[in-house]
């Protein structure tokens, strides 16, 4: 497994992100997989396809691209540095406003022997794009003063 782990999850990328396909989960992950990412713990395999089909939503057009990825010396783990594209369709409770979304991550994933995906822990700057979607909204608010 050790040379192919970084072509399994780059499949996975292309295959349920970029393709908008929940159900190509099938082919990548285990039953129980677990993914950890925004304060989030998604168990299983069904609930991550309900977790992505409801991501995708919230962010039309989505494209995720990997800028670099490598795997530790047998495999079992891999790194990967994204950044991913799209159109505001409310992520993060905004209003669907169709803005821009561009935001960067992390994610480490647990690669078994056999090629599934066990488990993803993902870090994204998710909170910097909830600032730039709301920037007007909030300087447009009524400050309290201390």
């Amino acid at each position: 497994m050790s040379q192919k782990s970084v072509d399994v999850v780059n499949a996975f990328w292309d295959e349920v992100w970029n393709a908008h396909d929940s159900s190509a989960v099938d082919r990548f992950v285990t039953d129980d997989f677990v993914i950890v990412t925004g304060g989030l713990r998604v168990s299983g395999r069904e609930n991550f396809k309900k977790w992505i089909d409801g991501f995708l939503a919230a962010i039309a057009d989505l494209h995720l691209e990997v800028t670099e990825s490598f795997q530790n010396i047998d495999g079992s783990r891999v790194a990967s540095r994204w950044l991913l594209t799209g159109k505001n369709n409310g992520f993060a409770g905004t209003a669907p406003d169709q803005q821009t979304i561009e935001m960067t991550g992390t994610a480490v994933w647990a690669v078994r022997e056999d090629g599934k995906l066990a488990s993803n822990h993902v870090e994204r700057a998710a909170l910097e794009q909830w600032q730039r979607l709301t920037a007007d909204r909030r300087s447009a608010a009524p400050r309290a003063t201390v």
